[in-house]
């Protein structure tokens, strides 16, 4: 499902989560050099980066650059349906992974456990190819490192953003979670569609709690 983010800016505590970080780590591995790092670190910073849209193995956004304003696009190889179905297995395994994952954590576990059945969730830097509408010859350049930043800013706050971007997002999660489920589980093994209800509850708790403390971190680091 295609969706668009609005225009971002620099998270107030920066990049915390180790997924998020990951993601970072990768955009420098992707990185020529310093000389594209810097200023598409400033640009990220700056809001030059317009509303990101967000699909299954790609990325889109607009770049300001003075008076200029350019079009980058990122692709991301998507999961296959092999990686998809392994990654479902890892989440169904464990019924409280569905509500980590919901309410905006990726469980370290989670991501081994997928990773010994073949699912790479994380990309590394020679995933990311990108390509811009400025005259730059290099990719990426600063421009599409300062997407690839702020799509990183997604990514940390909300690791679904991570799945929709390997091409398996929210939606098809919990449909494939609840197709699993609707046959005769395994002796001790979690009815994943009996719990789905519940859990969305318990998410629109947390994402309300999530936002209380990112708008007071906000007014706090606007008054510092």
């Amino acid at each position: 499902m295609r969706t668009t983010f609005t225009r971002r800016t620099s998270p107030p505590r920066g990049v915390r989560s180790w997924w998020g970080k990951a993601w970072l780590r990768a955009v420098e591995e992707a990185t020529y050099s310093e000389a594209e790092l810097r200023p598409g670190r400033a640009a990220a910073r700056r809001g030059d980066v317009g509303g990101i849209t967000v699909d299954g193995g790609s990325l889109v956004a607009a770049v300001r650059d003075g008076e200029d304003a350019w079009t980058v696009e990122v692709a991301v190889p998507e999961l296959d349906e092999a990686a998809r179905d392994g990654f479902v297995e890892a989440v169904a395994a464990e019924s409280g992974r569905i509500a980590e994952l919901l309410a905006g954590n990726l469980p370290h576990d989670l991501v081994e456990h997928a990773e010994e059945l073949g699912v790479e969730l994380l990309p590394y830097g020679g995933e990311l190819a990108a390509t811009c509408t400025c005259p730059h010859y290099l990719d990426p350049c600063a421009h599409a490192v300062a997407v690839l930043i702020q799509a990183g800013w997604l990514v940390d706050a909300d690791p679904l953003v991570l799945l929709a971007i390997r091409g398996l997002d929210r939606e098809q999660l919990l449909a494939a979670l609840h197709a699993r489920a609707a046959g005769d589980p395994a002796p001790g093994e979690p009815r994943v569609g009996d719990l789905a209800d519940d859990v969305e509850l318990a998410v629109d708790a947390a994402v309300r709690a999530r936002a209380m403390i990112a708008a007071f971190e906000s007014e706090v680091s606007a008054e510092s």
